[in-house]
């Protein structure tokens, strides 16, 4: 999970390592139905390059948002700098293509496939004959059995995230040969391709102490085209070198150092050569874009004459310059514009690549309490947005596809994607008026005053933020709708500052940021339409509390929030917007329930029967009172759902399994506990010399094949077109 900036992505281990990408070759079975396959609703921008057009050698600089706090992508606190690191070191049996289904990775396999159904599912792995270990040892059934039992679950000592998969296998033993191995599972498991992807030797997976430290902070046995030189926490880089024992095509590049870069400094470590390739935010993504066309040479420093403070300043709000940063003495702002002007210069080398990532954000509704406990207030939600406007808020400006996300499973170009929203339907206010009033929220009710402020419906902790009645809200809140006494207030966050991100994709996802302004202007008024008066019930007005995150990146998120309360407001739900830390987010609001409404994004997962049955799962009472909700942060859910992804995972007819995880689909739609809005933009700053890197998509990156062009050759032209 990340909102846009941050997010969990050790739960979806499997599914955040494949998700990076994909060796174009066939798969091993495909669909079996007559069906034609959806596309992908972006292609990958990675200024795609035949090897001879590579120069030999260079160093990549690849920014991450922080040096990983382990290599072990099994344990909790792995990030997208682990992700990366594993998928250039060590061996996958599987990784994503181009269109987000997995296929065997040749360096690897020969083949792998079920050979037995009865008695029980039996996979047989044929190995690559010349795939070693970087100590010369054969990769083998040894690394296969050490890693199943790390995983399985049974020995509490390994400290795992997850054990989804490995839970399932019986035995696993060497086959007819050293470079066969044999898993036999002791209950079918359709998603058996999720497994072993990365495989980590039997060095450290074969006792507990040396899964849990050993591969923290280095890996001394590899398997990839490239191994760990060293992890410099110093210099926040990791250093990755090649790999002398590789056995496939070599790397063309002679180093990638992972470097850790904030979000908003991206565009100034391009500038001055910190880095070579950095997922950005639309307002970087623009200043990289109007530097490589060589426009905006017009500056308040040229021409005879001193440049106005009035006119300077101008300039530099109309150039992305925050507010404060521009409330200084001209001495100082004089400066800072000579920076900036430098930095574009610089800014010209690169160009933005930008594709659609394997990750969507969702309006998430906490069903746990409070008036989002009743399925038809959900419903009301979903009924009153407009998602293809939203789709297009974010997507449009940026010139990509702006088609709203019609599954919770998939995304356009997978197997299992289909458009399921119509169980729900479309944008409709009189129908979401029409569920409001069947719930029993009417316009003009009696509403008595509230004898305190009370927090938001599931929160666990009891560490609610206060709100204040019809004043504005207190700091970082903005009541949608109040226009007579409404107040904008920014400065400081709500929040325990405590914690720490637990982060994906980055993405992990990484966040974007977006057009500017989180909040209307004071004295704004209701839309147009809106129900006149609050809706009430019981004596209680109908507001929900929607909270979002207030660091770098979140402009996004608090425009789209802010038209999700105008189309509330219209069919007479109030909403309360509550900025907190990037560092509370998720710890004490999202994952205790302490909200209404959030905003948050989930990776795609090619193994959605595994992946997402976390997500959606129906939350289970525990005999102390305590709730278990795994990964479903609006605690909605039901029976018939779970049963429904139990029977997928447990089939091994790929049809059989693509319509159970539909039908699964359709109904997480018809209980309302998230609102799928649009698939996450993918925007990456890129040396304009390097090749077959950028915007990847779903597929993984081919890390042998990444480079710097040789000279005087030019790159084919750009599969997405941009």
């Amino acid at each position: 999970m990340s909102h846009d900036g941050v997010g969990l992505r050790a739960v979806l281990r499997s599914a955040a390592f494949l998700t990076a990408g994909a060796l174009a070759v066939p798969l091993l079975a495909g669909c079996g139905s007559d069906e034609k396959p959806s596309r992908p609703s972006a292609a990958q921008d990675i200024a795609l390059a035949a090897r001879d057009k590579v120069a030999e050698g260079g160093t990549l600089k690849w920014a991450v948002d922080a040096v990983p706090e382990t290599l072990n992508t099994f344990q909790a606190d792995a990030d997208t700098g682990t992700t990366r690191v594993a998928q250039a070191v060590l061996p996958s049996m599987f990784r994503l293509d181009a269109t987000g289904r997995p296929v065997a990775n040749p360096a690897y396999l020969e083949s792998a496939k079920v050979i037995e159904t009865e008695p029980r599912q039996v996979v047989l792995y044929k190995l690559n004959q010349q795939a070693v270990w970087s100590d010369g040892r054969e990769i083998g059934a040894a690394d296969f059995v050490a890693q199943w039992r790390a995983l399985s679950g049974k020995n509490t000592a390994y400290w795992t995230a997850r054990n989804a998969g490995y839970d399932r296998i019986a035995k696993i033993e060497r086959g007819a040969s050293d470079l066969q191995v044999r898993v036999t599972f002791s209950r079918p498991y359709a998603d058996w391709k999720s497994l072993f992807s990365p495989l980590y030797p039997k060095d450290v997976m074969g006792t507990p102490d040396a899964f849990n430290d050993g591969a923290r902070r280095k890996l001394t046995v590899t398997a990839g085209p490239f191994k760990v030189e060293k992890v410099d926490t110093a210099k926040k880089d990791v250093v990755l070198t090649r790999n002398p024992r590789w056995w496939g095509k070599p790397a063309k590049l002679n180093e990638i150092v992972l470097h850790a870069v904030d979000r908003d400094k991206r565009a100034a470590a391009l500038a001055d050569g910190s880095v070579d390739l950095a997922d950005v935010d639309p307002a970087e993504a623009d200043r990289i874009a109007l530097a490589s066309r060589g426009q905006g040479t017009g500056t308040p420093l040229q021409g005879s004459g001193k440049t106005s403070a009035k006119k300077m300043r101008s300039w530099a709000l109309a150039h992305g310059f925050d507010s404060d940063e521009v409330q200084v003495g001209q001495k100082k702002l004089r400066k800072a514009v000579t920076r900036y002007l430098k930095q574009q210069d610089e800014l010209r080398a690169f160009t933005v690549r930008k594709s659609l990532e394997p990750a969507y954000t969702q309006l998430a509704l906490n069903g746990a309490g409070g008036p989002l406990a009743d399925q038809r207030v959900r419903q009301a939600v979903a009924r009153a947005l407009d998602r293809r406007e939203l789709a297009r808020l974010v997507l449009t400006p940026l010139g990509l596809p702006a088609d709203p996300v019609g599954s919770h499973l998939a995304l356009s170009g997978q197997d299992a994607y289909t458009d399921s929203s119509g169980v729900l339907g479309s944008q409709d206010t009189k129908e979401a008026q029409a569920l409001l009033a069947d719930a029993g929220w009417v316009p003009g009710g009696p509403v008595k005053a509230p004898k305190k402020a009370e927090k938001a419906a599931g929160s666990e902790n009891g560490s609610g933020d206060q709100e204040k009645k019809s004043d504005g809200g207190k700091e970082g809140e903005y009541i949608v709708g109040e226009d007579d006494k409404g107040t904008r207030r920014e400065k400081g966050d709500e929040g325990d500052e405590g914690g720490k991100h637990l982060a994906q994709d980055g993405r992990q996802y990484t966040g974007n940021g977006g057009a500017p302004g989180a909040y209307a202007p004071q004295g704004t008024a209701a839309p147009a339409g809106a129900v006149t008066g609050p809706l009430a019930k019981d004596g209680k007005a109908l507001a929900l509390r929607f909270v979002l995150p207030s660091g770098p990146g979140s402009d996004t998120l608090n425009t789209v929030a802010l038209r999700i309360s105008a189309m509330l407001e219209k069919v007479g739900i109030r909403t309360t917007i509550t900025k907190v830390s990037d560092e509370s987010y998720f710890k004490d609001h999202i994952a205790s329930g302490d909200y209404d409404l959030a905003l948050y994004s989930w990776p795609s997962s090619a193994f959605p029967a595994t992946d997402a049955r976390p997500i959606y799962a129906k939350p289970v009472a525990a005999a102390d009172g305590s709730v278990n909700v795994e990964q479903n942060f609006t605690r909605v859910g039901t029976d018939q759902v779970d049963q429904l992804f139990d029977e997928a995972a447990a089939t091994l007819d790929q049809d059989e399994e693509r319509d159970l995880i539909r039908k699964a689909d359709s109904r997480i739609w018809a209980v309302a506990g998230s609102i799928p809005l649009y698939q996450r933009p993918q925007l990456v700053g890129v040396r304009k010399s390097l090749v077959n890197a950028g915007a990847f998509g779903f597929q993984t990156p081919v890390y042998e094949d990444m480079g710097f062009l040789k000279k005087g050759v030019t790159a084919g032209a750009s599969p997405s077109g941009h």
